[in-house]
């Protein structure tokens, strides 16, 4: 029979699989009353009423809370019903984006509000500019105990290529901005998922652990996680190799870069043991395009374990081609930047 403690540390198991439930902040006696935090400020709201960055507050109350409290418990239920307890009666259960405000002064203290809206990085709201100064983002990249890389080791003749339509930013100087300070990457958060970066670095060599939610459209998200890490990046501050890089590329997805773009920027994003994906690694690439500047993500596979693609099949293939663009605006992390940089 296989070791069990073995088989939690091996990415095609479904005891791996189900390892990587959850936030790496949060415990799993937490799960349920985190879910229930998210449900309450978003995912329960009638959809009219939904606003992502409401989503994207409530996240940032839960780690600002990890960051000067640690890992969250079922004992810190009992904090956040003090803070939110009482709004949540008020209107049968949900929060708006007043009650996570006053919520979270109640919580953390009455600089919260304002902090949010100035001193904000790796999803984490700072009380003074020095503690935003001297945060240490591996502290939770402790807590992910990150596995090895794995990329796509399968015979090309049997990876997936998995592309997805473009979509158009505002300019490319603004992505650029934003992509190269992992620490706003929280800042283009969807509804269905999210980048942390968890080491003190710039793009090239950043870790990232990514939360997904699936089943969002019923008002019960179930949550997972995977991490990444940025293998490769190219920029025109060398011609020669973006141009390799993007050759690449359509060498064996021809479709990925149109005839005739303009080549800006591209970066690797590979899997880490336990992705939810299974190994592999995915693109985004930055062009130009008939006066255009357009983001697209392609990504190569190896064929998923039988437990990773039941899941997949299920609820996960829908919400990973809306988060790279081809869903709603607010399932969409392309979107969501497009938004910000606007």
């Amino acid at each position: 029979m296989a070791d069990p403690e073995n088989m939690t540390k091996t990415s095609s198991s479904p005891l791996g699989f189900a390892r990587m439930t959850g936030s790496s902040i949060a415990g799993r006696d937490a799960a349920a009353w985190v879910t229930d935090f998210l449900n309450a400020a978003y995912y329960r709201r009638a959809a009219e009423e939904r606003e992502v960055d409401d989503l994207r507050l409530a996240f940032c109350i839960l780690t600002t809370y990890w960051h000067r409290n640690g890992k969250l418990h079922l004992d810190d239920l009992a904090a956040f019903h003090r803070a939110f307890g009482q709004a949540r009666f008020e209107s049968r259960g949900t929060l708006d984006r007043e009650a996570l405000l006053e919520g979270g002064a109640k919580l953390l203290g009455d600089w919260f509000p304002s902090a949010y809206e100035t001193r904000r990085g790796w999803g984490i709201a700072f009380e003074t500019d020095k503690e935003h100064e001297n945060h240490l983002p591996e502290r939770r990249l402790a807590l992910a105990k990150l596995g090895p890389l794995t990329p796509e080791s399968a015979p090309p003749s049997e990876q997936v290529w998995l592309t997805y339509e473009p979509v158009e930013m505002p300019s490319a100087e603004g992505v650029i901005a934003a992509l190269t300070r992992p620490e706003t990457w929280p800042d283009y958060a969807s509804e269905i998922g999210r980048f942390t970066p968890l080491r003190n670095c710039g793009l090239l060599g950043q870790t990232f652990e990514i939360e997904v939610a699936a089943g969002t459209e019923s008002g019960r998200p179930m949550f997972t996680r995977g991490y990444v890490t940025i293998t490769a990046l190219v920029t025109p501050e060398d011609p020669v190799a973006l141009r390799a890089w993007f050759d690449a590329v359509t060498d064996s997805l021809p479709e990925a870069l149109p005839y005739g773009a303009e080549p800006i920027v591209g970066f690797d994003l590979t899997t880490h043991e336990g992705h939810f994906m299974g190994a592999g690694h995915n693109r985004l690439l930055l062009y130009k395009h008939l006066g255009k500047i357009w983001v697209r993500a392609a990504g190569t596979w190896d064929p998923m374990p039988w437990h990773l693609d039941q899941a997949y099949r299920r609820a996960g293939a829908a919400a990973q081609h809306a988060f790279w663009g081809e869903g709603e605006v607010r399932q969409s992390m392309l979107h969501q930047l497009a938004l910000a940089v606007a």
